[in-house]
């Protein structure tokens, strides 16, 4: 069994932890076994002085 890696985004406009469960989701349209998850950027757009949407990049493991 080999262990892939692929680069998601993944956006929100609640929090981070849902931009993450976004990414997730996106990622297994293609991936169906995914085996593990590493957040490795958070940032987030602004306006007025507030956050109105949450991004994060991430990198998950699957296999095939």
């Amino acid at each position: 069994m080999q262990v892939k890696i692929a680069e998601f985004v993944g956006e929100s406009h609640k929090d981070w932890q849902d931009a993450v469960k976004n990414a997730v989701a996106e990622a297994s349209k293609n991936h169906s076994n995914i085996t593990g998850v590493e957040v490795y950027n958070w940032t987030a757009d602004c306006q007025n002085n507030q956050i109105i949407e949450y991004k994060t990049n991430i990198k998950i493991a699957y296999t095939e």
